[in-house]
């Protein structure tokens, strides 16, 4: 549990339990605690993402980490009798999750010559729907890529497939303009379109509808209307999120540091994130790079260039390989949300550049993670790689709690009902 902050365990006198599957760092997961959910078991595959919601259950008071998170291929023929095994006969109130989205992704799709085709990835989603069809929770919350609305395989939509098996025992909307969500809108600093399907079990008195209804927007988009903007707040920028955190050139930084200033003078998102009582900063460390890509991250955020302007005006920083695109390169500016956090951070930092030209160097894992809008105090395990690598393919915590706001809301209209 390496930099695991001694603190006052959460109380335990949590409502409404939960089954996280694909859980990867607990970024779902993250939004649920907030809200007062008890975690049952998380089920990923991943070593060090399964170290990291260890640290982190240890972390809210349960004893019961290192059983509770199940390492596990969920495709397991026994996977079934492993999570039965970790819930006993507590009830399952919800199950989260949602399968990898490498195959649903635009990205994946280009860099497989067959388009994802034969990726046995597409069809994991079958192993989530066996989960939940065994335990018949009140609710469910699937999250993917958008990607995942217009992706066939073989000719038959995936989409379709998923809402057919889900709808069995569940209703479940399939509008885009209400199950797409907006990372941006629930105060995340970050650009980040996801699927969030929510399915309510028949026999209960609610509609679907009702469910995201009750997801509470907060901010409004960069662009936006004057109308789309009433009763909201500006959009939770890359300054707002990691402005005030120590200037490091390549190379430097450390695993954990004192923070630069006093907790009283953080702005709004920042006092979020932060905790008053926190004195030390994890894992700000800033990646060594090549010389040429120095000088390409330091006139790109200099001029406000995009990678095709830098290519015009500086031919002698031109990339080596042949094959680069566009967003190659890309700085993430100071007044805008970042573009999405990706899990490719993990190779190369190229298309997140700090907007700071003094600087000169792609974000750290500790900005990556304010960025994707998790807590200050949240302890990522394993190498610099494999944080980058969870931070990229989490759920942001705030969007999260708001999902999990909008379904404890559910659950008490039940409760009152009774």
């Amino acid at each position: 549990m390496s930099g695991l902050s001694k603190k006052k365990p959460v109380e335990l006198g949590r409502k409404y339990n939960f089954i996280d599957l694909f859980a990867g760092c607990g970024g779902l997961s993250e939004g649920f605690y907030a809200q007062g959910f008890n975690a049952l078991a998380h089920v990923e595959i991943d070593h060090f993402a399964c170290e990291t919601l260890k640290t982190r259950m240890k972390y809210y008071g349960y004893d019961d980490a290192d059983t509770a998170v199940l390492e596990e291929d969920i495709t397991l023929k026994d996977i079934l009798a492993k999570i039965k095994k970790v819930v006993g006969k507590q009830p399952v109130d919800i199950i989260i999750g949602g399968p990898p989205c490498q195959s649903f992704s635009p990205l994946g799709k280009a860099k497989d010559e067959n388009n994802m085709q034969d990726d046995p990835r597409n069809y994991l989603f079958e192993n989530y729907v066996k989960v939940l069809n065994h335990f018949k929770p009140k609710f469910f919350v699937f999250e993917n890529v958008t990607g995942l609305l217009d992706t066939e395989v073989k000719g038959k939509s995936i989409f379709k497939m998923i809402l057919r098996r889900l709808r069995r025992n569940y209703r479940v909307l399939s509008d885009e303009d209400t199950i797409v969500l907006n990372a941006t809108n629930y105060g995340v600093p970050q650009e980040r379109k996801r699927v969030i399907l929510i399915g309510v079990r028949k026999d209960i008195d609610i509609a679907a509808e009702d469910v995201y209804k009750a997801i509470e927007k907060t901010h409004y988009l960069p662009g936006a209307p004057s109308d789309a903007k009433k009763g909201l707040k500006k959009y939770v920028t890359v300054k707002d999120a990691i402005g005030d955190l120590p200037k490091l050139q390549q190379g430097q930084g450390e695993k954990i540091m004192d923070y630069p200033n006093e907790y009283d003078s953080c702005n709004t998102y920042v006092k979020k994130i932060r905790k008053r009582n926190d004195k030390k900063l994890r894992d700000h460390v800033a990646r060594m790079n090549n010389e040429k890509d120095v000088e390409r991250y330091r006139v790109m955020a200099e001029n406000h260039w995009n990678f095709l302007e830098l290519l015009e005006y500086r031919p002698d920083l031109g990339h080596e390989k042949k094959r680069v695109f566009f967003n190659s390169y890309k700085v993430q500016w100071w007044d805008m949300p970042a573009r999405t956090i990706i899990a490719h951070l993990h190779k190369d930092g190229n298309q997140f550049i700090h907007p700071d030209p003094d600087q000169g160097r792609s974000i750290t894992v500790r900005e990556a993670a304010r960025l994707q809008s998790f807590p200050d105090d949240f302890v990522f395990e394993g190498s610099r790689s494999e944080q980058f690598k969870q931070i990229g393919n989490a759920v942001p915590p705030m969007l999260a709690e708001a999902i999990a706001k909008a379904v404890r809301m559910q659950f008490e209209k039940i409760e009152q009902e009774q």
